[in-house]
């Protein structure tokens, strides 16, 4: 027989190569059979593994890891108002409606790139389990991703296309709709505050100015999201108080 170790490392490398919806689906009937077999003394440890990752329905890397990207909860969003913060000429505070029953109150670092008119009733694209932080005396509760050139010297939003509604979850190719784990409802832990961390070098534009993660093609329903001019740069965090 083959040793539990090895039979997990197989049935996670195969299904690191599925989408998600194969995952689980493949990940259900390990279980399933893994089960089975406990009556002959065989397959209890894999299967209690296997068991935990499908009942939780993650996505898994090849090591068995839930892949860090899918932990976000990133969203459409619009923007219902924005204003100066009254304490850093540097920062806008937003409200921003991202589906839920009041909008959030979301603080960027904006000022000095982006006009404030220009960001009324503006689509913009959230990031929503970060842990709230408070700028300048007031609470922050998601962030505005940008792109970003290599000097910092332009900065313009990721915009979903028109069309999109406020509170849509954001889809990566290859993982499907990227809607986190219950636990994952904010990444407040050390170990959660990670994620951001994790991901972020990996965020981009590709050459044709479209949002990607590792080479993978963010979408809505309405298509893909973009900046304005930007292209081949780093997607950026504007949350920075300065």
């Amino acid at each position: 027989g083959v040793a539990d170790g090895a039979l997990l490392g197989k049935i996670t490398d195969i299904a690191a190569r599925l989408s998600p919806p194969q995952q689980r689906k493949l990940l259900v009937a390990a279980e399933k059979l893994l089960g089975d077999a406990k009556g002959a003394g065989g397959g209890k440890p894999v299967a209690a593994k296997v068991a935990k990752v499908a009942g939780g329905g993650k996505i898994v890397d090849r090591s068995g890891n839930v892949e860090p990207v899918t932990r976000l909860d990133v969203r459409v969003g619009r923007i219902v108002k924005a204003e100066r913060h009254p304490d850093a000429d540097a920062l806008y505070l937003e409200q921003i409606d991202v589906g839920e029953e009041e909008p959030r109150q979301v603080i960027s670092g904006l000022a000095n790139f982006i006009p404030l008119e220009e960001l009324q009733d503006r689509l913009v694209t959230v990031v929503c389990n970060l842990k709230p932080v408070k700028m300048r005396g007031i609470m922050s509760s998601g962030m505005v991703l940008c792109g970003s050139n290599e000097d910092h010297t332009k900065v313009e939003l990721l915009e979903p296309p028109e069309g999109c509604e406020p509170g849509e979850y954001l889809s990566l190719d290859s993982f499907g709709v990227m809607k986190p784990p219950e636990e994952d409802a904010v990444l407040k832990s050390k170990s959660q505050q990670n994620v951001w961390k994790m991901v972020a070098p990996d965020m981009k534009l590709n050459g044709g100015g479209k949002a990607t993660y590792n080479g993978k093609l963010f979408s809505t329903s309405q298509g893909p999201l973009k900046c304005k001019t930007l292209k081949d740069c780093q997607l950026d965090e504007e949350r920075i108080a300065t």
